[in-house]
């Protein structure tokens, strides 16, 4: 036995339009996106953002990304993306990335 329920007869070609009650609304929209930096983005910006900044292997420990993948998101998201003007300097503790105030580079 097949039965076929008024939304699915509504949507047979030739049918009458539903009744009131069985018509379906839109969902809600969507929130908006979030902005961009989120999640461990926003951790690394949070990092070099620091007065002193932050070393590739704390950045590493805060994400649990490897170097080549904090150095990635250092250039794209951050630099690219984000338009944030990052600086390295060589220290005592080893290379310090930190985001300072201009244009980026």
């Amino acid at each position: 036995m097949l039965l076929i329920t008024e939304a699915g007869r509504a949507a047979l070609p030739g049918s009458p339009p539903p009744a009131p009650d069985v018509i379906q609304t839109a969902a809600e929209p969507s929130p908006p996106a979030p902005p961009a930096a989120e999640g461990r983005i926003a951790t690394l910006v949070r990092l070099l953002e620091q007065p002193n900044g932050a070393t590739i292997e704390a950045m590493m420990a805060a994400t649990g990304w490897q170097a080549h993948s904090v150095r990635g998101a250092i250039s794209g998201s951050i630099k690219k993306k984000l338009g944030h003007a990052v600086a390295s300097e060589k220290t005592d503790a080893g290379r310090t990335y930190r985001i300072v105030a201009g244009e980026p580079g």
